[in-house]
């Protein structure tokens, strides 16, 4: 018996095509993707969560904008039900418009979403200075995520668009490489600024 996603969509046979998130994207067949902080011991435990749970997880708290430290999650503060429904019909609504796997869109869009090379500040004889440097795998898939749904609740606050059909606009925009989608916009603009550093 094949163990479908939400009883609906079976994730089988996707398969990461990046290999350096192949180790860091999970897709162990699961009905619910909650694995109740289990993972949460150690320090990458989140690499054997589901992928589908961190882009929940990501929508109850989606993180900080830019370097301010200013905790962005307003529009849902950890109501778990919501996320839940909120996550099926965004799959739902990008499986009616691309005719696939909703799954395997999504897992592209992460490849294709995540930062290769981002910078830091080095300090050398007193002055600061840009520097470029590989981003960890990890860490690809957490900006990924997190562009993706900040995107997403950017476009639906103080608008007639729900949640659902900007994040599942997000997503195919990613999966596409639209560059309207903030999360790819971002990435090109995080490699351009690497590329200038080097």
């Amino acid at each position: 018996m094949h163990i479908k996603l939400f009883h609906l969509w079976d994730i089988s046979g996707i398969h990461v095509e990046d290999p350096g998130l192949k180790k860091y994207v999970t897709l162990t067949p699961v009905f619910v993707p909650h694995a109740a902080g289990r993972n949460a011991k150690s320090r990458f435990g989140k690499t054997k969560s589901n992928i589908v749970e961190r882009l929940m997880g990501k929508l109850m708290v989606p993180g900080h904008k830019g370097k301010k430290h200013k905790l962005t999650s307003g529009h849902i503060t950890g109501k778990g039900a919501h996320v839940y429904q909120t996550v099926i019909d965004t799959f739902t609504s990008i499986e009616r418009d691309t005719k696939e796997n909703p799954v395997k869109v999504f897992i592209k869009a992460i490849e294709n979403a995540a930062p290769r090379e981002e910078i830091t500040t080095i300090e050398y004889g007193g002055a600061r200075y840009p520097q470029a440097v590989e981003c960890a795998p990890q860490r690809r898939i957490d900006i990924a995520l997190r562009q993706m749904v900040q995107g997403a609740y950017t476009k639906c606050f103080d608008s007639k668009i729900t949640l659902v059909k900007a994040l599942s606009d997000e997503i195919i925009k990613s999966y596409r490489m639209d560059q309207t989608s903030q999360a790819i916009s971002k990435k090109l603009e995080l490699e351009r600024q690497a590329d200038s550093s080097r």
